[in-house]
C-alpha cells in the first residue's frame, strides 16, 4: 500500500501562510510536505511575516518565498500567473478569520489572495487557527459557509490550549493531520 511520502511524490503545492502564532506549525508542515517528494512553493502575507521569517521556508523548501504583489512585472508574470499552471493543490495554513473573510468576498488585496482567486479551479485547503471567540463568531461561521460552497475544503479547527492560554475550538491542526486531508484531496 502507497505510503503519504509516495502520494505526494511530485505534487507541486502552494503554501499559503498568513498571520497567525500557528504559522510556526507551519514550516513543520513544510518541512514534512517537501520530505515526502512535494515540491512547495511558500507564499507569506504581510502579518505572517510578523510572525514567522520567510527564510525558514526557504531553507525547508529550498525555493524562494513570495511575499509581495508588488514586484518587478517579470516576477509579477512569473509567481501570480505562474502558480495557476504550477499548483496542483494550494493549502493555507493557518488560515485566520481575515484570510477566510477576504476570500469569502474575494478580495484580492495581496498575493496570497490574488492567487486564490486566480486559481479558482484547483483544489484548496484551508486549515483555520484563531481564538475559539473568534472561531465562533457568526461572521466568521458564515464566511467559512460560504468559501465551502464555492469548493474550498476545510481542515479543523483543533479543540485545545490556544496561544491566549483559554481552551476551546481553534487551533490549527497538527501537520499530520493537513498532510492527511491534503492526500484526500489529491488521490
Amino acid at each position: 500500500m502507497p505510503t503519504q511520502e509516495n502520494k505526494l511524490k511530485g505534487v507541486n503545492l502552494l503554501l499559503g501562510v498568513s498571520g497567525g502564532i500557528a504559522a510556526y506549525k507551519s514550516v513543520d508542515l513544510a518541512s514534512k510536505l517537501t520530505a515526502g517528494g512535494a515540491s512547495v512553493k511558500t507564499i507569506m502575507t504581510e502579518s505572517a511575516r510578523e510572525f514567522i521569517r520567510p527564510k525558514s521556508f526557504e531553507v525547508v523548501c529550498r525555493q524562494p518565498v513570495y511575499t509581495s504583489l508588488w514586484t518587478s512585472e517579470q516576477q509579477y508574470t512569473a509567481t501570480h500567473i505562474g502558480f495557476i499552471d504550477w499548483a496542483d493543490i494550494i493549502v493555507i495554513a493557518p488560515a485566520t478569520a481575515d484570510i477566510i473573510a477576504k476570500i469569502a468576498a474575494g478580495i484580492c488585496d495581496d498575493l496570497l489572495t490574488t492567487t486564490v482567486c486566480a486559481c479558482w479551479e484547483k483544489p484548496i485547503l484551508l486549515a483555520p487557527a484563531m481564538n475559539d471567540k473568534m472561531w465562533a463568531n457568526p461572521v466568521v461561521q458564515r464566511n467559512t459557509e460560504t468559501i465551502k460552497k464555492q469548493g474550498i475544503k476545510i481542515a479543523g479547527p483543533a479543540k485545545g490550549r490556544l496561544a491566549c492560554g483559554d481552551e476551546g475550538e481553534g487551533r490549527m491542526l497538527e501537520p499530520e493531520q493537513i498532510i492527511e486531508e491534503i492526500v484526500k484531496l489529491i488521490k
